[in-house]
């Protein structure tokens, strides 16, 4: 691999680097009209999709009145899904374990937006190592499965098959032949996740506008309100029912969101309830409740069938506060500032050519890190992470390495491993970070079984000061896991490889699907939207793992993996060596209903975790400063020592150029 040479300080060369930085601003420009097509196209799916779905809302209604269905004509969309085939699309789909945990309203519109298929025996209709992006649903016929030329099962009416492609871009993993004839139904992922993306984004802006409206929460931060809106719980009532009882004690808030109300009181000398007025749609009550015990001054009663979306007490208490209060003090005093102006100084001055490659410390799906040395500084080591710029744009990964680039750039903690600077060529992609010599944590777990809660609590403190950090700027991680922890020749762990990372802002979501399948947050496996309480979730699992030796949710594949992270933390039998405290804050950090009530996602933020009994007495002052002696501390001889890391090979391979598709100049 060849190492290119730095701009010298020539007039040629200053103007050269004005014309890259021009063409970099075109490029920005070009980059910025084909994200907002983008929008514009999916903009316009959501419209196809709402048009279509409403003219299957018309055509049903019109059906319903018609005196001969089995006769009428086979055009429209009512005899695209006639009423048996629905009925059975949709048992079906309540009966897959991974479908069941939507809720009704999406599999309706999954089901109206489902289009047929109708193939002969013989057919393949899923072919193992193809790329998937289509889920099905066998109305009629059979299907046999097989895995590597072996029979696995056959299928029959009414199942669901190959629900993973609608997560993600993935491998099929079996090939699935028709034995007789057969009718199929079938949703695509653009379709799937437009559907679960845009139902999702209605509910939360509705939830929204509502708490918005009422007077005590106009003033919120926008990132309260989002986070309100996400504990809002639906309850529904039927005629008559009493919603509160006058002179009963409440914690809860009401507001209502479907039907009307009755609000009453009882008079003195009057043995009736007195109707004071009526309440509709967007109308609220039970305010004081949240501000303390409140004695129920009326009477509420639903008339007709009502929905209200309730939030109690405590919860509110929970969320409304100084989010993502973090300790930032050793990142911005004037010492810290001066010593990263320093080190910016120093590396905007070196080349790839002042470095000698001395061995690879890892491999990843496409890059390598290798140990560096500098040439006119022996003493100084560094990693140098080298990527395939080819292999990037044949997996359309330029987003998460220029996301990767940014984002490390600006993480300035003692937590996440530094870096300093990013070179390019035609080939590859190279990022200068800190040598951390130490191995990774996931060697010292596999080499030792599991860890005391001692040792977890010095690990996961590390991991929390990281997370604290990210989150208090408006990004997740979402690639949390052994692998990705890594330590440094101290002991302390540093986290690494932010190629999942993003920035989406303080309470704000994101709907990519990432992650590896044994941390994935369930929220993330629906596609619900997901913000940093997803990496509370992850955490859990790490405490989970490094306390026991294995991550809680595990399956032979990827599918039956998320099925089981979809029923929850509370049906995993924890070991034994796992206290109690412990897997009272993993079950606290792993809440499967509520992401916002996860612990580290409050008011409070990381200081909920901080401060839970199972942290009791530790020194989290001392961890910041780096005055605490680490569980282990591992042998490093030199700047220049590998020991603590696994052997890799070279690497022989000389990719193609990249076209000059300028995708890079940022790096």
């Amino acid at each position: 691999m060849a190492l290119s040479k730095s701009a010298g300080g020539t007039l040629r060369d200053l103007q050269l680097a004005l014309q890259l930085k021009i063409e970099e601003l075109r490029q920005r420009d070009a980059l910025i009209d084909e994200l907002e097509l983008e929008l514009d196209t999916k903009d316009d799916l959501i419209r196809q999709l709402q048009i279509e779905l409403d003219r299957h809302r018309s055509a049903s209604q019109h059906a319903q009145h018609a005196t001969t269905s089995a006769e009428t004509t086979n055009t429209g969309l009512t005899q695209r899904l006639p009423y048996l085939s629905s009925e059975l699309i949709q048992k079906a789909l309540l009966d897959n374990d991974f479908m069941k945990h939507l809720e009704h309203g999406q599999i309706l519109t999954i089901m109206d937006c489902m289009h047929p298929t109708s193939l002969t025996k013989g057919s393949c209709v899923i072919q193992e190592g193809d790329d998937g992006s289509t889920v099905y649903v066998l109305e009629e016929g059979m299907v046999e499965v097989t895995k590597q030329g072996k029979k696995l099962c056959t299928i029959g009416p009414g199942k669901v098959f190959g629900e993973l492609a609608i997560l993600y871009n993935c491998t099929r993993t079996a090939t699935v032949t028709a034995l007789t004839d057969i009718k199929l139904w079938a949703i695509d992922r653009l379709g799937f996740q437009t559907i679960m993306m845009r139902t999702g984004l209605i509910k939360h802006s509705q939830y929204t506008d509502f708490l918005r409206s009422v007077p005590s929460f106009q003033s919120l931060p926008e990132d309260v309100l989002s986070k309100l809106a996400d504990v809002l719980e639906e309850t529904h009532y039927s005629d008559g029912d009493y919603i509160i009882r006058q002179g009963a004690t409440g914690d809860t808030f009401f507001i209502i969101s479907k039907g009307q109300v009755n609000v009453s009181q009882h008079i003195p000398d009057n043995e009736e309830q007195v109707t004071m007025k009526t309440l509709s749609k967007g109308d609220w009550f039970g305010e004081q409740a949240l501000k303390g015990e409140d004695v129920r001054t009326a009477s509420i009663t639903a008339v007709g069938d009502v929905t209200c979306l309730v939030i109690d007490r405590e919860s509110f208490k929970q969320l409304i506060g100084g989010l993502n209060d973090v300790h930032n003090r050793q990142y911005d005093s004037d010492e810290v500032k001066a010593k990263l102006q320093a080190e910016a100084d120093f590396f905007s001055s070196v080349s790839l050519d002042d470095f000698n490659i001395i061995c690879t410390l890892g491999m990843g799906g496409f890059s390598r890190v290798e140990l560096v040395q500098l040439k006119n500084d022996p003493n100084r080591s560094f990693a140098l992470k080298v990527l395939k710029k080819r292999h990037i744009l044949d997996t359309s990964q330029q987003g998460h390495i220029l996301s990767e680039r940014h984002i490390m750039m600006e993480a300035h903690s003692p937590f996440i491993i530094r870096l300093y600077r990013t070179f390019r060529d035609s080939k590859y992609l190279y990022m200068l970070m800190e040598a951390c010599l130490g191995g990774e944590l996931w060697t010292l777990l596999r080499d030792r079984g599991s860890f005391d809660d001692s040792s977890t609590r010095f690990y996961t403190g590390c991991v929390i000061e990281a997370l604290a950090f990210v989150h208090s700027r408006g990004i997740i991680y979402r690639d949390l896991k052994p692998e990705n922890i890594i330590l440094d020749h101290r002991g302390y762990a540093k986290l690494v490889d932010f190629g999942f990372a993003k920035k989406v802002g303080l309470g704000k979501k994101t709907w990519t699907f990432c992650g590896t399948p044994e941390y994935v947050a369930p929220e993330i496996i629906l596609n619900k939207g997901h913000d940093s309480s997803a990496d509370c979730w992850s955490l859990g699992i790490l405490i989970f793992e490094l306390l026991s030796g294995s991550p809680p949710f595990s399956g032979s594949d990827p599918m039956k993996t998320y099925n089981i992270i979809l029923r929850g933390i509370d049906m995993i039998e924890f070991p034994k060596k796992i206290t109690k405290s412990a897997a009272n804050l993993i079950k606290r950090l792993c809440r499967l209903d509520n992401p916002s009530e996860r612990l580290g996602n409050q008011k409070n933020g990381v200081k909920d975790i901080q401060k839970h009994k199972w942290f009791e007495g530790f020194n989290w002052d001392g961890l910041r400063l780096g005055t605490i002696e680490p569980p282990f501390t591992p042998t490093v001889d030199g700047p220049l020592d590998n020991s603590n890391f696994d052997y890799f090979p070279e690497d022989t391979e000389d990719p193609p150029p990249d076209e000059e598709s300028g995708w890079d100049l940022e790096f």
